[in-house]
């Protein structure tokens, strides 16, 4: 039966979503103020817009779904994540801030990539630009893969149904439901609307990601009775270096990839456009330490999530087939069960599954916005339109995050491919495209002067290449990667290396920078 009471609390949440959208739309007087809110982004809405934007519904999804699958040994991705956000807040935030204003007020990554390099044939930001609309096709559609099984789960939606005469799946109803909520809100308020949504889905995702585990381990008879328990039913469970599904260890090659992770940070577009649009750099700090608050708790609580599952479905009697054999969506599961009667119960479900939502939206959005900056500013002004105004690239960013919208919903409708319909498969790749061609040029940029032009753009293409050939290529042929183990590792670890050795010969081997270039390098490095 069609439950209204989730649906009204759906429905609240989702309406504040698009009154905060409105109230932004107002405030927009400049691409500055559509795309970083004029820098002038507080300590606590940049810290908790960036980790939203960061964590998405893998959060609640893809990563509990991985440890409830291998156990405590897929937990590493978790600790090489944690890593990798201290050290992109630590040694990347507050420089790149700086760096960004200095280098002619840079608004999008490609803009400072560009200007960092005085490229004046703009060819290094075509190729930024590219990058970024490519892989966060595949990221924004992870999202609304994530949206989609959050409403086929939660408002049981007929696998068919009949819509203004024409006949579509229930997944898929749901799937243009969710570009539609995100999308709207994105148009209107551009980037402060993204952020200020960020906080408020930031805290609902901390409280609802604490709230649920905490309620199955009191369930249980407290810490040391859960822990028992889950032992009990599979040892493997809560060891940090076996996998729990095979009962053999995780090795080398599997703790790196997944400590590789962490790698990714210092090259997601969406994150590092935080960073620029603080208030002040001073606030770099508090950011931070509210910021890694944040995400050691959300970790522990999404890996606790993980392994409690098995002890939930113990509790009730049931197994994962009986709850649809898809461990991803084992929160919203376990929200149902406990808040399963009476109006204040449904209510407070809804609220919690509302969460889930946030997750979801607090990504897609700031991926749909650095996606259509990257279009209108990147590429739409410097091939076609190089005296567009600033209200007609507006216009024209709004028209890509349709654009960008509907690729990834086109890509969310295959559900004949596996790799589509795992949001963990997708959010993977995605990462590593941006880890790895952004994320040792960023490095090089803020901290060595001899970086070049032509460093920059091979470092970029390497990267990018190297992750669709590891992936699609290399490590989806078993037999090779039977003979080859290595070719099995998350291509995000090859393709960071191969394109920081790229960027260090190339840039060794062409022309020093200009001295300008190098003058501004040492104006930001003296501050």
């Amino acid at each position: 039966m069609f439950d209204w009471y989730v649906f009204c609390s759906f429905v609240g949440y989702l309406a504040l979503m698009l009154v905060i959208g409105f109230i932004f739309s107002k405030r927009q007087e400049s691409l500055g103020d559509y795309y970083l809110g004029g820098r002038k982004m507080n300590k606590w809405v940049v810290a908790l817009s960036a980790q939203a934007s960061d964590m998405s519904g893998w959060l609640l999804m893809g990563l509990p779904g991985a440890i409830y699958v291998g156990g405590f040994s897929e937990a590493w991705i978790g600790v090489g994540l944690l890593i990798g956000t201290y050290l992109n807040w630590k040694i990347v935030a507050h420089r790149l801030r700086r760096y960004s204003q200095v280098c002619a007020d840079a608004i999008t990554i490609p803009d400072f990539i560009c200007n960092r390099f005085r490229d004046k044939t703009g060819i290094s930001r075509i190729v930024a630009a590219v990058i970024i609309l490519v892989f966060f096709t595949f990221y924004t559609a992870s999202g609304f893969v994530s949206a989609a099984k959050l409403f086929t789960s939660t408002f049981g939606i007929p696998e068919t149904l009949s819509v203004c005469g024409f006949s579509m799946s229930g997944y898929q109803l749901c799937l243009w439901v969710a570009a539609l909520v995100v999308v709207s809100y994105t148009l209107l308020g551009g980037y402060m609307a993204v952020c200020w949504t960020d906080f408020i889905q930031g805290s609902l995702m901390f409280f609802a990601i604490v709230l649920v585990p905490a309620i199955v381990v009191c369930n249980a008879g407290g810490f040391a009775s859960t822990v028992d328990q889950i032992n009990a039913i599979n040892p493997y469970l809560q060891s940090l270096f076996t996998n729990a599904s095979t009962g053999k260890a995780a090795g080398f090659l599997g703790l790196v990839s997944c400590m590789a992770w962490g790698l990714g940070y210092f090259g997601m577009p969406h994150i590092l456009v935080r960073f620029m649009s603080i208030n002040n750099p001073a606030e770099v700090k508090g950011s931070r330490r509210i910021a890694m608050t944040w995400v050691v708790i959300s970790l522990m609580a999404a890996t606790v999530i993980g392994l409690v599952f098995h002890l939930y479905l113990k509790q009730k009697g049931l197994d994962i087939a009986q709850v649809g054999n898809d461990p991803e969506k084992m929160f919203m599961v376990m929200i149902n069960g406990i808040f399963s009667t009476g109006f204040f119960a449904r209510v407070f479900a809804g609220i919690l599954l509302s969460a889930i939502m946030a997750a979801i939206m607090s990504t897609a959005d700031s991926q749909l916005l650095v996606s259509a900056s990257s279009f209108s500013n990147d590429l739409y002004k410097v091939i076609l339109r190089k005296k567009a105004t600033n209200r007609e690239l507006i216009v024209v960013s709004r028209l890509a995050v349709g654009a960008v919208a509907f690729s990834a919903l086109v890509m969310a409708m295959d559900t004949s491919s596996d790799f589509f319909k795992v949001v963990m498969k997708m959010v993977s790749f995605a990462w590593a495209g941006f880890g790895a061609a952004f994320g040792p040029l960023i490095l090089l940029a803020l901290f060595w002067r001899r970086t070049t032009l032509a460093g920059a753009i091979s470092g970029m293409v390497v990267g990018a290449l190297t992750c669709f050939v590891w992936k699609f290529v290399l490590s989806a042929d078993a037999a090779l990667v039977s003979s080859y183990p290595i070719l099995g590792v998350y291509e995000l670890a090859p393709g960071f290396l191969f394109a920081l050795v790229s960027t260090v010969v190339v840039s060794l081997v062409t022309k020093k920078p200009a001295k300008e270039v190098i003058d501004e390098f040492n104006l930001v490095t003296a501050q």
